[in-house]
């Protein structure tokens, strides 16, 4: 079963393009997972019927949301959080009310779940959402991911908009402090593996360096792959050794995120 994710930016431009149609016919993913689609469902022209489609937009026009096409029909959808923890933690700030941007999507298949999420971002001018970040939006997003943990395994993919570690940026000491490479951030993340998810591609790709999956596009920084890898499929530990393929596809356009990949191991009744 192979999986996609990626950050379109606006999915009607990438169609518009003509990258998305190109993407389908190359890759011809089972399962395809969208982030910041700014468009709700009919909007853009899509003509593949062998997918069903699950669109979460936001209450904003033309913000955030997110979406899945699935060749799988799932046993169940949900869109955001349960309401537990919509009551559990304040999701409006400044800047909106991050439950109801379309950023959560939920597909339940036979032997796992698989979310979708589009997480957001810190704010690079001056960090004004890293406390949201810290505080909401990240242990809240862990805190579904283990309540569903505990039915079946998780899968849970998007745009986290952190880098990890020093290999998943091309310059790592300039940019400390910065959004999407804070300690906060990054803490983040490693509460994520230390909740026992796995992000599969450093599990098979340990020590690549030069894996990046969103460039900024000032100054040619795609060309010359000055980048940061904030992309990330994450899997329950109980799913280890069914990960056959975790891969970056930096070639493919249309955005300024490129899609990636996990690839699992599953019987025909696994899925």
């Amino acid at each position: 079963m192979k999986l996609f994710s990626w950050n379109v930016n606006g999915i009607r431009a990438v169609i518009k393009k003509g990258d998305f149609e190109r993407f389908i016919a190359k890759y011809q993913p089972d399962v395809l997972c969208l982030q910041e689609t700014k468009a709700k469902q009919g909007q853009a022209e899509i003509d593949l019927p062998e997918y069903e489609e699950y669109w979460n937009d936001a209450d904003r026009a033309g913000y955030a949301g997110t979406a899945i096409f699935s060749k799988i029909k799932p046993l169940a959808v949900r869109f955001e959080f349960p309401d537990t923890i919509n009551k559990k933690y304040d999701f409006k700030d400044q800047f909106g009310d991050a439950s109801r941007e379309g950023r959560v999507t939920t597909l339940e298949f036979e032997c796992f779940y698989l979310v979708a999420q589009y997480t957001p971002n810190a704010k690079s001018s001056g960090l004004e959402r890293l406390k949201f970040r810290e505080e909401v939006w990240d242990p809240a997003f862990l805190e579904y991911c283990l309540e569903l943990e505990k039915t079946k395994p998780v899968v849970f993919c998007g745009d986290l908009n952190v880098a990890h570690q020093e290999i998943d940026l091309a310059n790592p000491k300039q940019n400390v402090g910065n959004a999407g490479f804070t300690a906060e951030e990054r803490a983040g993340f490693q509460e994520y593996l230390d909740s026992g998810f796995i992000d599969s591609f450093r599990f098979l790709h340990p020590n690549q360096v030069g894996a990046y999956t969103w460039w900024t596009w000032r100054s040619g920084c795609r060309e010359r792959n000055i980048g940061w890898r904030i992309d990330y499929f994450c899997v329950s530990r109980s799913l280890k050794g069914k990960i056959a393929g975790a891969e970056i596809y930096p070639e493919q356009t249309g955005s300024d995120h490129c899609p990636i990949s996990l690839e699992l191991n599953l019987g025909e009744a696994e899925h």
